[in-house]
């Protein structure tokens, strides 16, 4: 496998790609450029981070939906900012059968339209609002730049978009506040570092008053966009005629926002906390969060398979735990979980259970100790949440040393640092030169306009 050293990364692209293969993430071989599919290892990762997600989202208020996959023409071409945005990535299905369709109709590329469409026929009088809604589906968009998994796609495979309509200017700002905070606790949770941004008005999503961004860092010193939150003014309820009776008897467009974060939080997962043996999972997102290792000797089998019986009857009701009784060498065994990132992996050999103490190695630090037998489910509970904190420090350091603040403008100064170091370049915020004539001084993407340890910058990478 590639290596990866943050600082001094050798091959990242080369590590990336592997790791998909070996631990059994994605498998980038279906035949069509762009689209790939989830094996199962890396479908329950990406089931356990979702999960979070709707939780989230749940506890605010917001109900999951369920929109249609095609989009008419003449709906989509409604909204002509909008589509504008994207109009050449647009799949079309023109035919049914062997019959040309009278209307054709697009693949969503997103749902604005389709959602809009209906929420004018949920709409009447200002009680009817607010609607938050979300739902978690694929999108299609025939990119024409260079695909890769789960980061670039043709068929996003998750894409979760969530939809509100307010009956003030006052209660959508809100709403993208809660967005934002909703989008740092999760985040937060997965242990991924991240710069919020107001995205300059030549970047932001078509139709939007103004778009707010969160970007990553990888380790190759590339940024990474992880989410959005648009505040949508009354723009699209404008062109869809998405209209209420106010309290006071007149009649107002509603004010929307929407935000999405697709299958790019799973590739900032492995991306992040991995290193040069594999996968490094938090735990609240493994598959397997202890997998059990009998160390069988002759003679010993029973014993020994016995206890670790023991041991997942034990914790099967709190952690998803699986025992490793395949007949390979244990150092086999022990190269494929610390492939596929599980947490905790637990020994159990014969002199461990005649000392009544029990083997365990972690993962992120490769240590392995040993715990009394009578202490297991403390020391589990324990060990797992050391662990989540510890990736998640060491993300944010390593994100933080990819930062760099500069006093002033210099030009040539931050070619050198994206050119060399990369990362994220800071330069005060000045109005004069915050314009797409620095992109192409520099050579580089500005993120936007972000607030960083209390002062206002103008944020420049190279991206993804």
């Amino acid at each position: 496998m590639a290596k990866i050293n943050r600082g001094e990364i050798l091959d990242f692209s080369e590590w990336y790609s592997d790791i998909l293969e070996k631990a059994g993430i994605y498998d980038v071989r279906y035949p069509i450029k762009g689209c790939g599919v989830y094996l199962p290892y890396g479908f329950k990762i990406r089931r356990y981070a979702f999960e979070l997600i709707r939780k989230l989202l749940d506890e605010t208020g917001h109900d999951e939906t369920l929109f249609p996959m095609l989009i008419p023409e003449d709906l989509l071409a409604k909204e002509a900012e909008h589509i504008k945005g994207f109009e050449d990535e647009v799949y079309w299905v023109t035919h049914g059968g062997k019959t040309p369709l009278d209307v054709k109709l697009a693949l969503r590329p997103t749902s604005e339209t389709p959602i809009y469409y209906m929420m004018r026929l949920w709409v009447k009088v200002h009680t009817d609002l607010p609607i938050k809604v979300y739902q978690i589906v694929n999108t299609f968009r025939y990119e024409t730049k260079h695909t890769r998994p789960l980061i670039r796609l043709r068929e996003i495979m998750t894409f979760k978009e969530a939809h509100t309509a307010h009956s003030t200017k006052e209660e959508a700002e809100k709403q993208v506040e809660e967005a934002i905070s909703i989008y740092k606790k999760f985040f937060d949770v997965l242990g991924i570092p991240h710069l919020v941004s107001k995205r300059p008005e030549w970047d932001k999503f078509p139709g939007a008053e103004y778009t707010m961004a969160f970007d990553t860092i990888f380790p190759d010193g590339r940024v990474m966009q992880i989410a959005t939150v648009h505040n949508l003014g009354q723009n699209f309820s404008k062109t869809f005629e998405i209209i209420f009776e106010t309290p006071t008897g007149d009649k107002d467009f509603a004010y929307q926002t929407c935000y999405g974060i697709s299958d790019r939080v799973i590739a900032s997962i492995i991306a992040i906390h991995g290193d040069e043996k594999g996968l490094i999972l938090p735990p609240v997102v493994a598959p397997l969060q202890i997998v059990i290792v009998p160390l069988i000797f002759k003679g010993k089998k029973e014993i020994v398979m016995e206890k670790s019986k023991e041991i997942y009857e034990r914790l099967k009701d709190k952690y998803r735990v699986y025992i490793d009784d395949r007949d390979i060498r244990p150092g086999k065994k022990f190269y494929d979980w610390e492939i596929k990132g599980v947490p905790l992996r637990i020994e159990v050999g014969p002199k461990d259970i005649e000392s009544g103490k029990i083997t365990i190695f972690r993962r992120d630090t490769m240590e392995k100790f040993q715990v009394e037998d009578e202490q297991l489910e403390d020391e589990i509970e324990k060990t797992l949440n050391n662990i989540m904190e510890n990736i998640k420090n060491k993300a944010y350091r390593k994100f933080e040393e990819y930062i760099t603040m500069l006093e002033d403008v210099d030009l040539e100064k931050i070619r050198k640092i994206l050119s060399e170091k990369r990362g994220v370049v800071l330069i005060p915020y000045k109005k004069e030169i915050y314009n797409e004539d620095l992109e192409e001084k520099v050579d580089a993407t500005i993120l936007g306009e972000t607030n960083y340890k209390g002062k206002k910058y103008i944020a420049i990478a190279k991206t993804y």
